[in-house]
């Protein structure tokens, strides 16, 4: 099977490690930061959309407050994320807007994706800002998070990232350049893998412990940040990133292992919406019907009939006027507030429920008919 081609992304998700980012006794390294810009710029300019998830919020934040090396309490993280990640936003804003590239800070938690209320807002927000052009810098919000609600490190945090905004290809730069068979370090007889088609058992039990005392991220994570991303349609490569220009590095061959993904992200959605259980039903006329089968979204408007009790973000089935299943999708409303709009133009919405809901009912990315 031939090896994805990072040229050919149309959107984009890039994991940097702490310790590509952070030198202990130095601090940022600005000169691989700025190369790394330039890395993003290229995928721009092809027209690829790029989120960067980062971390060095910590590391950076235990430089400044001068805190010892080794495990720090939560109190002490917390307190370092929150002056590392102002520095952090700064500097990847001052590093992207030479090339015309403007960010955003995008701080989340594990709540986040599994709320299903949440996890829809946050999509609605990332698919707002990549369509301005924006690059989101996304960083697990470790000022607030707790070990209950946390994802503890980012490449399962990217992984899920990638999935949210529906990305075709996630890139872990790393201390490693790819995955092996055994950890390279403890054993020369591991084999790196080109490119892992499936995530077999055999293959998990490969997975070791962190290398790297600056990130907490070993294999184990990687795989299942792999695992996330491929079944969300996401292909996954991990790869060692601290040379200049990783990405431009990692086309022209570079060590790496990719993980394929075996069905494209919007295809791996609506299996995934489809799977999930119904919560309600919306009967719908024979003008969204049409509307729908265009793959267009479904506009309060086409509404006939709701049942049911569901939150906002649940899926509901969606009927024909004969009653007829046509099909599922993520809700943006209540079942309360989607009777009171039922039948109404999107424009009518703030005047009912009181304040300005999105226009769509169900967004044609989050149905399947």
């Amino acid at each position: 099977m031939a090896a994805p081609d990072v040229r050919a992304a149309k959107r984009l998700v890039i994991k940097i490690g702490s310790a590509l980012l952070v030198d202990r006794a130095r601090g940022l390294k600005q000169g691989w930061l700025s190369a790394l810009a330039m890395d993003v710029a290229e995928a721009k300019v092809r027209g690829a959309d790029v989120v960067l998830v980062s971390s060095g919020s910590i590391a950076l934040g235990r430089i400044v407050l001068g805190l010892p090396s080794g495990p720090l309490t939560l109190e002490q993280s917390q307190a370092a994320a929150a002056v590392g990640q102002i520095r952090l936003a700064r500097a990847y804003e001052e590093v992207l807007a030479p090339h015309g590239i403007t960010t955003a800070q995008v701080l989340v938690t594990l709540e986040d994706t599994e709320d299903r209320r949440r996890y829809l807002n946050s999509r609605a927000t990332m698919e707002t800002l990549l369509g301005l052009g924006v690059v989101p810098i996304v960083n697990e919000n470790d000022t607030v998070a707790t070990d209950e609600i946390r994802f503890g490190d980012n490449d399962r945090l990217a992984a899920q990232i990638a999935v949210t905004v529906g990305a075709d290809q996630l890139i872990l730069l790393s201390d490693v350049d790819g995955f092996y068979s055994a950890n390279p370090k403890e054993d020369p007889t591991a084999e790196r893998f080109d490119i892992v088609e499936a995530i077999t058992p055999e293959i998990e039990a490969m997975a070791g412990d962190p290398i790297s005392g600056l990130s907490k991220g070993g294999m184990k994570t990687k795989l299942m940040a792999a695992k996330t991303a491929v079944a969300g349609g996401c292909a996954m490569a991990i790869m060692e990133g601290s040379t200049l220009r990783p990405l431009k590095a990692l086309a022209e061959g570079a060590h790496r292992t990719w993980f394929v993904a075996q069905a494209d992200p919007q295809l791996a959605r609506k299996r995934w919406i489809n799977a999930m259980k119904e919560k309600g039903r919306i009967r719908v006329d024979a003008g969204a019907v049409a509307a729908l089968r265009q793959g267009k979204s479904l506009l309060p408007a086409g509404v006939v009939a709701v049942e049911g009790s569901f939150g906002r973000g649940e899926p509901v089935g969606i009927d024909g006027p004969d009653g007829a299943a046509l099909g599922k999708g993520l809700i943006r409303y209540t079942s309360d507030e989607a009777r009171a709009i039922a039948g109404h133009r999107s424009g009518d919405i703030a005047s009912i429920l009181g304040y300005v809901g999105r226009a769509a009912l169900i967004h044609r990315d989050d149905m399947v008919v």
